[in-house]
């Protein structure tokens, strides 16, 4: 498939890290809220929706700090296979948002346009891939050279 939209992986990893970086401050900043509440009225200790909210923040940063990782692969096919588990990863979010949570229309937007972007990188590595194949590198060209010295 010949896809016009090439988009640089660089960018697909950029956006799903301003995505879930929105998704940690967001649920940070209720973690935060909820353990100021249940302080207040309890007097101490960690309720489960603190916990549950922090362990999501928490998450989010370790899925950020992969994020940063994949920016520095350079095969081809290695990003294709990370795209495509980060594309399904962002689409089971998505899908599963609008199931369950209709009202959070803003993630729902967040993490459908960063499926979208995903997507479209993965086809245009397909197209980079099917080119690569097709070319020869600056190595292989010099040992062709060599061969054909030789006979």
């Amino acid at each position: 498939m010949n896809f016009k939209i090439k988009i640089n992986p660089k960018v697909a990893y950029l956006t799903s890290t301003c995505t879930a970086l929105i998704i940690l401050f967001f649920f940070s900043y209720k973690a935060v809220i909820a353990y100021l509440i249940y302080r207040e009225l309890y007097g101490g200790g960690l309720d489960v929706l603190v916990l549950l909210r922090a362990s999501i923040a928490g998450i989010m940063f370790l899925l950020i700090l992969l994020f940063i990782q994949f920016m520095k692969i350079n095969d081809l096919k290695s990003q294709r296979t990370i795209l495509r588990g980060i594309f399904i990863g962002w689409t089971s979010v998505f899908i599963t948002l609008i199931v369950l949570k209709v009202s959070s229309i803003y993630f729902i937007f967040l993490t459908g346009a960063s499926s979208l972007i995903i997507l479209v990188t993965s086809f245009s590595l397909d197209d980079q891939i099917k080119d690569e194949k097709n070319t020869l590198t600056d190595k292989e060209i010099y040992l062709l050279q060599k061969l054909a010295k030789k006979k």
